[in-house]
């Protein structure tokens, strides 16, 4: 199974890489602009400036309809080029400027975290020995339990179906 999802796992990894690249985006939008303007020229016999011209407008998807295409080459590389930057460039462009854009720059890092866990566990072992001096208990603090597994609570679904069975 694993042999099956191998091209999927590639071309999800090339995505990865493709959308958090500025650069490579950019690039690969120019890229597919001349090379479907080349691509154009040849089909439809126009000019290479009304081909990018075309490609631009193709694929901004505006369509003005001044330059179309007639030929079945032609119209084929529009639905390519439309396809291709409807449901891939533009999303992904979209994506990574949302993603800057969403960035929470208070939020605690890695190193953050595990320095907040061991004051924690210093202010802990402090209370503690400080208790213990005067002579007082100190509860046992409250752990979180694993979400699955033998002996674990049912999550909340589980729990309304399994009381829904009982009756």
């Amino acid at each position: 199974m694993d042999v099956l999802l191998l091209p999927f796992r590639w071309i999800y990894r090339g995505l990865v890489w493709f959308a958090n690249s500025p650069r490579t985006l950019i690039i690969s939008y120019l890229l597919m602009i001349v090379v479907a303007g080349v691509l154009y020229s040849h089909a439809e016999h126009k000019s290479a400036a009304d081909s990018v011209w075309w490609a631009v407008v193709t694929a901004s998807t505006v369509g003005y309809g001044d330059i179309s295409p007639t030929s079945f080459a032609g119209r084929l590389l529009a639905a390519l080029l439309i396809s291709t930057m409807v449901l891939l460039v533009i999303p992904l462009i979209t994506a990574h400027f949302a993603s800057r854009l969403i960035v929470d720059d208070d939020a605690f890092e890695h190193a953050e975290q595990e320095e907040l866990k061991a004051d924690m566990r210093r202010l802990r072992a402090l209370v503690e020995e400080m208790a213990t001096r005067q002579g007082i208990a100190v509860p046992e603090p409250e752990r979180a339990e694993p979400v699955s597994g033998p002996g674990s609570p049912a999550p909340p679904w589980e729990r309304r179906r399994r009381h829904r069975r009982s009756r």
